[in-house]
C-alpha cells in the first residue's frame, strides 16, 4: 500500500509569457520533511501556492492525501495547514484571540475550543504571552503563533514558506524544535528555505529549484555525493552552488532580533514588490 501523501506530476504555472514553474514532478511520503530550496524567483513559493490551492496550475497534476488540488480544492484545504511568508497573525489581537478565530474558522466545536487553544499555546511555548497583544511579540514568537494557527485542526500536511526568514539564530532554533516535534507526531511537512544548514539538518529529502525547474533532488547525503569533491568535504551550500550557481542570498536580518513591527514591514514590502 502506497504511503504517498503528496504527488506532483508535470506541474506548470505560467503568468503570461513567464513560466514560473516548469513541469516539475516529485512525491512526498507521509511523515516526511521535504524541502524546496532555491534562489529568489526559482518558483518555490508559486509551487507551494498551487499545492495549497491558492493558485490554479496552468497544466499538470497535483494531489494531497488523494485529493486533486484543482478539482477537490475544498477537500485539500481540510487536510493542510499553511504558514505563508507574509504576516498572518493579527497584531491588534492577543495570541489567544488569534487562535480562537482560527478555531472558529476551522469549525472546531465550541466546547473543545478553549482547551485546544490553550493546549496549542502551551505546545508552542506561548502560554505566558497568550493574553498579550501580538504586536508586542518577537519575530520568533510570531512565527510560533502562526504555526500554531496552521496546525490547530491537526492537518495531515503542513506547508511552511520560509518559516525562519528574518529570525535570529536562537529564534530559528526554537521554531525548528517545534517543527521537529510536529514531524515526529506524524505531520508531513513541506518547507521552502534559503538556509542550507536547516535543509541539511531537518529534511529527509531536498529538491533544488532554479528557473522554475527542479535541478536536483534527493537526500542531503545523496546530493552531497552527487557533486565533485575536489578533496574537500561536501556541504549542501556547495551542492546548491554546483546546481544553481552562487545566487544564494543570506538574510540581511541574520543575527538580529526582529519585533512585530520589523516582521510586518518586511512582509508588506515583499508583498508590494511581488
Amino acid at each position: 500500500m502506497s504511503n504517498l501523501i503528496l504527488e506532483v506530476n508535470d506541474l506548470t504555472k505560467k503568468f503570461g509569457d513567464l513560466v514560473a514553474v516548469n513541469s516539475i514532478s516529485f512525491s512526498v511520503q507521509a511523515g516526511e520533511i521535504f524541502g524546496l530550496v532555491g534562489p529568489n524567483g526559482a518558483g518555490k513559493t508559486t509551487t507551494v501556492k498551487m499545492l495549497t490551492t491558492l493558485l490554479p496550475p496552468t497544466s499538470g497534476f497535483a494531489s494531497v492525501a488523494g485529493f486533486d488540488v484543482t478539482h477537490h480544492a475544498r477537500d485539500v484545504r481540510r487536510v493542510i495547514g499553511y504558514v505563508p511568508q507574509l504576516l498572518s497573525a493579527d497584531g491588534s489581537l492577543t495570541g489567544y484571540e488569534n487562535l480562537l478565530i482560527f478555531a472558529k474558522l476551522y469549525d472546531i466545536p465550541s466546547k473543545e475550543r478553549e482547551k485546544l487553544v490553550r493546549d496549542s499555546l502551551h505546545f508552542m511555548g506561548l502560554s505566558d504571552s497568550a493574553d498579550k497583544l501580538v504586536r508586542s511579540y518577537s519575530g520568533g514568537m510570531i512565527r510560533r503563533l502562526e504555526i500554531a494557527q496552521a496546525v490547530l485542526h491537526k492537518p495531515r500536511v503542513l506547508y511552511l514558506d520560509e518559516p525562519t526568514v528574518g529570525l535570529d539564530p536562537v529564534a530559528r532554533e526554537a521554531v525548528w524544535e517545534y517543527v521537529g516535534t510536529l514531524a515526529k507526531g506524524g505531520t508531513t511537512i513541506v518547507i521552502t528555505t534559503h538556509y542550507m544548514e536547516e535543509a541539511d539538518a531537518m529534511c529527509g529529502r531536498v529538491a533544488i529549484m532554479n528557473h522554475g525547474k527542479i535541478a536536483a533532488m534527493g537526500s542531503p547525503a545523496d546530493l552531497k555525493a552527487s557533486i565533485p569533491q575536489n578533496g574537500e568535504a561536501a556541504t549542501l551550500n556547495k551542492v546548491f552552488e554546483y546546481y544553481v550557481g552562487d545566487s544564494l542570498e543570506p538574510s540581511d536580518a541574520e543575527g538580529s532580533k526582529k519585533d512585530f513591527r520589523d516582521v510586518s514591514r518586511t512582509r508588506r514590502t515583499a508583498r508590494r514588490l511581488g
